[in-house]
């Protein structure tokens, strides 16, 4: 390009802002000039070589921003219908407990997990001494020294939910020899950093749980399961 293009090329572009500046500080110019309105002839949107009006122009423009809002309405109901049937689960849930009778805890819990959520691999990992509290192979207790803790203790530390993915021994520890076909898990701390425990959820599916889905949920979850650990009588 050569200086003398490059120099038109600028001139053309002060040119169409001083123009476009000219309308914005005059929007009643078409108004003053009606026919030339009338006359204006614009690319259409879609190609193909045809011209529309600057009226019909407009008008497509606003059907544009009215399809987008539209779009991201159905996105903003999706979202709050699906945030509606979790409150209705967790309302569930914490009745589930509420009525559990003493000592029946631990089992309405898992209970809970499986018809509330549809959580079928689920593990409830508790520290203390063995023999406490259990119901098959949902619990597994570890005393709070057992070196198999220590995998967990970022998770502890952080005292927040983590999604996504595990490693062998996390996932054989928490679901067994089914663990290897986990996909994607949830690791929900119980109590303050993890003090009681943690809920594992998982899931053949690896996008199921990932690391960038709200754990608002799991963490009511968490507080709901640990208040009901507390609750109920040891042993």
């Amino acid at each position: 390009m050569t200086t003398r293009e490059a120099r038109g090329l600028a001139a053309a572009d002060s040119e169409e802002e001083s123009v476009a500046a000219y309308l914005q500080r005059r929007p009643e110019f078409f108004e003053r000039h009606p026919a030339l309105l009338a006359r204006l002839r614009l690319p259409h949107a879609r190609g193909g070589g045809s011209t529309i009006s600057l009226v019909e122009r407009q008008i497509e423009v606003l059907r544009e921003k009215q399809a987008v809002l539209e779009s991201r309405l159905a996105e903003l109901i999706k979202v709050a219908r699906g945030n509606d049937a979790i409150a209705e689960r967790l309302h569930r849930f914490t009745r589930r407990l509420l009525r559990a009778p003493r000592g029946a805890a631990v089992a309405q819990i898992e209970s809970g997990l499986r018809e509330d959520f549809d959580a079928f691999h689920a593990t409830l990992l508790l520290i203390g001494e063995p023999g406490a509290a259990s119901a098959g192979r949902f619990v597994r207790t570890l005393r709070a020294d057992d070196p198999q803790l220590k995998s967990f203790e970022s998770l502890f530390a952080a005292g927040k939910p983590r999604c996504g993915q595990a490693r062998d021994t996390q996932r054989e520890l928490l679901f067994g020899p089914e663990g290897l076909e986990m996909g994607s898990v949830a690791l929900v701390p119980l109590g303050e950093k993890g003090s009681l425990g943690l809920l594992a959820l998982g899931s053949t599916d690896r996008e199921r749980f990932h690391p960038g889905m709200s754990t608002e949920f799991l963490a009511r979850l968490a507080d709901l399961i640990a208040d009901a650990l507390r609750a109920a009588p040891a042993g």
